[in-house]
């Protein structure tokens, strides 16, 4: 399938989503990659992240980029040659990649019942306002679990806990955005994040 979504957050900042519906043979066979990504790839154990991978370089290709074009630090967190930031995710048929002259982190996840049974291990503030009995519980265990990895993403410091170190604001799944802070070794810092949901998925992103 081509591009499924392209969002513009704000004027310098664009965010695009696929759905991976091809095989890995069809995803692979336009894609050039560097003999590292090459590697890579071939370590991957299972062909969902091999397509997962293969999808993101398309979304690259939609960017104008290509594989040489991506690069990424001695903490995973990937970067751009031409200096422009990125972030990059995909669970199962989805991925998405983030571009902006400022920070950014994008998070996509499958929104399952599971989500429950860990909830303890990345919510801390936020069960003063989540409602365990809701209908709407899971889809917002979803969205503040994305929020938080893409504000992961985007600061990209060792040491610092979901449950800790991130806060999430009160919001309503309607509102498709809300604002989070990181509070960590003395820094207090203000995030925007937004979210979406769709075909059982949850996506959010965060931008400075």
């Amino acid at each position: 399938m081509p591009l499924y979504k392209t969002l513009n957050p704000n004027t310098f900042t664009t965010v695009k989503i696929w759905k991976i519906t091809e095989t890995y043979d069809e995803l692979a066979k336009p894609v050039k990659l560097r003999k590292v990504s090459e590697e890579r790839l071939k370590g991957m154990k299972s062909e969902l992240h091999q397509r997962g991978f293969l999808s993101v370089r398309h979304l690259l290709a939609e960017f104008g980029y290509a594989d040489e074009d991506l690069f990424y630090d001695d903490n995973g967190k990937p970067h751009l040659k031409d200096g422009k930031h990125i972030s990059i995710t995909h669970s199962f048929e989805f991925s998405a990649v983030i571009v902006s002259n400022n920070a950014v982190g994008i998070d996509i996840e499958k929104q399952r019942e599971k989500i429950k049974v860990i909830a303890h291990k990345f919510v801390d503030y936020e069960f003063d306002y989540l409602e365990k009995d809701a209908d709407d519980y899971i889809n917002k265990l979803t969205v503040v679990w994305c929020i938080k990895e893409s504000l992961y993403k985007l600061f990209a410091t060792p040491g610092m806990l979901f449950r800790e170190h991130f806060l999430v604001i009160p919001f309503m799944l309607h509102d498709s955005e809300t604002v989070a802070w990181i509070d960590y070794k003395g820094q207090k810092l203000h995030f925007n994040t937004q979210f979406l949901e769709f075909e059982g998925f949850t996506c959010s992103y965060a931008t400075t």
